[in-house]
């Protein structure tokens, strides 16, 4: 595991990076850090296994190349304009779950804005304990959040998770990614990310969030959709980018930090004006014929908008419905 706290490395990539394309010497790195030679050599060992490229030549030192594809903390923070979200960063290049490492930071203090970013999970979880697929390209983080919220607040969150990620993709990468309700992001009416919430409540508030994200950045779908084909809410899976795309996943997940950053805080001062009108404008679901599974049976009707806290409005049988849990599997 590497966290934001991990200074030598941030260190040395940001002394790297300021003398690029030149050479630093042993010796300036090793003053400038306080660290002896030999430590030097070591971390820039252990940057190469991390994915840097780094050219070291005799009595010349050592120069960047090009930086690693993994999206370790000094990277993600390196330039991240917001205050809370991505405080603390922490990676694993494996894990069983992102979902799970955030859950046990919960309890500890200063840790609101905490994320947790894998290159793979091995036990990745979806909503009601489904399994999610976390092939290495993607981009797979939980974000911890202690919010002052009431318990009915509680289901805006994939909204307006779903909204910043949304935006944050058509910003980066000028894509026109669709939302299908209650969770997921869809590329080309297949499905490119989604959205887990793992909520604690007391006395009907709010004790803390976290809310697991993954994207289908840059993966080969077959591997997902072997896996789940055939399932009713299946609707296929895509990637982001293709295998020769140069576009970075750093970028994008800073992008969407931000996005949802603004969010979160409008959420915290109830100026909630505009987000739903914003969200139904990329649905992929409002305006179309549904069948809904919910934990109290089977719901087909029309899907006719949003409610303000993210629930959805289904004409049923000359009723309207209103729907806070449930799955879609299938649309006309």
């Amino acid at each position: 595991m590497y966290t934001s706290l991990d200074d030598n490395l941030d260190k040395i990539v940001r002394l790297l990076k300021s003398n690029k394309p030149g050479y630093l010497s042993g010796e300036h790195l090793s003053k400038s850090l306080g660290l002896s030679r030999a430590a030097v050599w070591k971390d820039m060992k252990k940057l190469k296994s991390l994915g840097y490229k780094i050219s070291s030549r005799q009595k010349s030192g050592y120069k960047l190349v090009s930086k690693t594809e993994r999206m370790l903390p000094w990277g993600v923070s390196d330039g991240l304009q917001t205050e809370t979200i991505g405080r603390k960063i922490y990676y694993f290049d494996t894990v069983d779950s992102t979902q799970n490492f955030a859950l046990k930071l919960a309890s500890k203090p200063y840790e609101n804005g905490s994320i947790v970013i894998a290159g793979r999970q091995t036990h990745g979880r979806g909503r009601h304990e489904r399994t999610w697929i976390s092939p290495r390209g993607g981009i797979w983080l939980s974000i911890l959040l202690k919010p002052n919220f009431e318990l009915s607040q509680a289901s805006l969150f994939p909204m307006l998770t779903s909204l910043a990620l949304a935006v944050a993709i058509e910003k980066t990468l000028k894509l026109k990614p669709k939302l299908k309700w209650p969770n997921d992001v869809m590329l080309d009416s297949k499905k490119v990310a989604g959205i887990l919430v793992d909520a604690s409540i007391e006395s009907n508030q709010i004790d803390y969030l976290v809310i697991g994200i993954g994207i289908n950045f840059r993966i080969k779908p077959s591997i997902i959709s072997k896996s789940i084909r055939g399932k009713k809410s299946f609707y296929g899976a895509t990637s982001l980018v293709g295998a020769k795309s140069d576009a970075d996943p750093t970028v994008l997940l800073q992008a969407f930090l931000v996005e949802l950053e603004v969010l979160y805080n409008r959420a915290i001062a109830n100026n909630l004006r505009g987000i739903k009108k914003e969200w139904e404008k990329r649905s992929d679901t409002i305006g179309k014929n549904v069948k809904i599974s919910t934990p109290g049976g089977e719901i087909t009707g029309k899907a006719v908008g949003m409610d303000e806290d993210g629930a959805l409005l289904v004409s049923s049988k000359g009723k309207m419905q209103r729907l806070l849990v449930g799955d879609i599997y299938r649309q006309r």
